[in-house]
């Protein structure tokens, strides 16, 4: 099966120490790979690598990202602002940090749908209120009205996702997008990605400390400990007969969150 997104032998450090090492797997059409382990196992950095975006001192040292034929840590900037977005688009955990605080949600997500395709304010507003009310908003003209500042948290993450998820790209980077939310929005949010992938055969990358949230959505699971891989495959498989003692204790420690 064609592969979309590959990792082949990743080593990421931060100012010449590795923070991941020897990191492989693929991604195929439609595919869900959940990433899960403990805060500081390097779940976001494997995956702000494929945008090169892992920040001051950060780079890849070894191995290669492919993507649509390129290998991403050597594409050059002004080519990579092309595929950010458009092609692989990236839930943030903290939405807000990316939204311009004095600029509606409305301007926002209309310059960053028009910086790759031609539409106008209309389409754009239109296409918006749709997708933010299938994530919980029943007001979405207001919210498109809205500053960062006048909206909570959850609103933000919910925000962040639709701007993600809007260009309708091939690859979708989901770092921690539940953590924000109460029970009844991660279900939202959970069922509109899986929408998603059905309607468009996006693959996602799903980071996240909720097993409950890779349960309902993975098809295939990457345990990471300390940077480094303890366990790939399968998500029925992982999740109901875990090979390794780490992954076991992940389990345990969200025990009603196991797949039943």
């Amino acid at each position: 099966m064609e592969q979309r997104l590959i990792y082949d032998s990743v080593e990421i450090c931060y100012n010449g120490r590795p923070a991941v090492r020897d990191i492989s797997f693929s991604l195929c059409p439609g595919e869900i790979l959940g990433i899960v382990g403990e805060s500081g196992s390097g779940k976001s950095t494997l995956i702000r690598a494929a945008l090169g975006i892992l920040g001051q001192g950060g780079m890849v040292t070894k191995g290669d990202i492919w993507f649509a034929g390129q290998n991403l840590p050597e594409v050059p900037e002004r080519r990579m602002r092309l595929i950010r977005g458009a092609k692989i688009g990236m839930i943030f955990q903290d939405a807000g940090d990316s939204l311009c605080p004095v600029r509606t949600i409305g301007d926002q997500i209309y310059e960053s749908l028009a910086a790759h395709e031609k539409l106008n304010r209309q389409k754009s507003d239109r296409r918006a209120g749709e997708l933010l009310a299938s994530l919980g908003f029943s007001d979405s003209k207001r919210i498109l009205e809205s500053y960062p500042f006048e909206l909570s948290g959850g609103m933000k993450q919910r925000v962040g996702a639709a701007m993600a998820m809007l260009p309708n790209p091939s690859v979708l980077l989901a770092d921690e997008p539940t953590s924000a939310l109460d029970v009844t929005v991660q279900k939202q949010m959970v069922e509109e990605m899986l929408l998603f992938r059905r309607r468009y055969g996006t693959s996602i990358i799903l980071v996240t400390h909720n097993i409950g949230v890779v349960s309902a959505m993975a098809d295939t699971v990457l345990v990471l400990r300390e940077g480094e891989a303890v366990e790939y495959g399968e998500a029925e498989k992982v999740l109901r007969e875990p090979r390794e003692a780490y992954t076991r204790e992940l389990l345990l420690a969200a025990p009603r969150l196991r797949r039943k």
